[in-house]
């Protein structure tokens, strides 16, 4: 690829800052200072510096993240920390994003990288791409409340939501339940469980698709997904 762009793809600034890193001599080709942007190089062979340091060149990253409550799932905000913010400097100079959002207070997991395709993939509606939750709920939720939501519940909004799979776990005034949804929609299983006239008072994710929550990854920590991991993610 273009000398230029395995360097901007590998976070050391924009095509107009790599242009100025090779003008001022600082990247060099098997120990051969560079300054044409358009030199065609190949990663896997070449060794390509940048003041000396080499390039660790990857196209893209893929981060499990267990959200902490209080953070919010986007890239930046005026007000509060983000998902990308609790990231060092290595991982966020790919400019990645959290595929999805959870809300500000619910926790669990967030699938974090900077391949947009499989964003995408992930979260269009037609894969059908199925997101389990853990959560606690003030009221006793019934296996009535299930088979509602097998059919579909109306939202406040009239949006009838797709059918979902609820697995109670514990029931009387206050519940405990996981329920599998295939759809995003904004505040969605609290906005479900008010439909029944009921309250989410915990909400945690645990799945989504075939990615499990790292049950050794605490409140706010990450890693990168392993190789099977992945697979399983790209070939669901």
């Amino acid at each position: 690829m273009r000398l230029d762009k395995l360097l901007a793809n590998s976070g050391y600034g924009s095509r107009k800052e790599v242009k100025a890193l090779l003008k001022q001599g600082a990247v060099s080709v098997d120990g051969v200072p560079v300054k044409d942007p358009a030199l065609h190089v190949d990663p896997d062979t070449l060794e390509v510096t940048v003041f000396g340091d080499p390039v660790d060149y990857r196209e893209f990253i893929y981060l499990m993240m267990n959200k902490p409550p209080g953070v919010i799932s986007a890239t930046e905000d005026t007000r509060d920390r983000t998902v990308v913010d609790l990231l060092p400097y290595e991982y966020r100079r790919f400019k990645p994003f959290p595929v999805g959002r959870l809300d500000k207070d619910t926790e669990g997991l967030l699938l974090i990288t900077n391949d947009g395709k499989l964003s995408h993939e992930l979260l269009s509606p037609k894969k059908h791409v199925g997101k389990t939750y853990f959560a606690r709920i003030d009221g006793e939720v019934t296996d009535a409340d299930g088979e509602a939501f097998r059919v579909g519940v109306t939202l406040d909004d009239g949006y009838v939501t797709k059918p979902a799979e609820l697995n109670i776990l514990s029931s009387g005034p206050e519940s405990e339940i996981e329920l599998t949804i295939t759809e995003g929609k904004f505040h969605q299983v609290k906005r479900m469980f008010e439909s029944r006239g009921k309250r989410v008072t915990y909400l945690k994710r645990l799945t989504m698709g075939p990615l499990g929550l790292d049950p050794d990854l605490g409140t706010g920590e990450w890693r990168e997904l392993s190789d099977e991991e992945l697979h399983g993610v790209k070939n669901r």
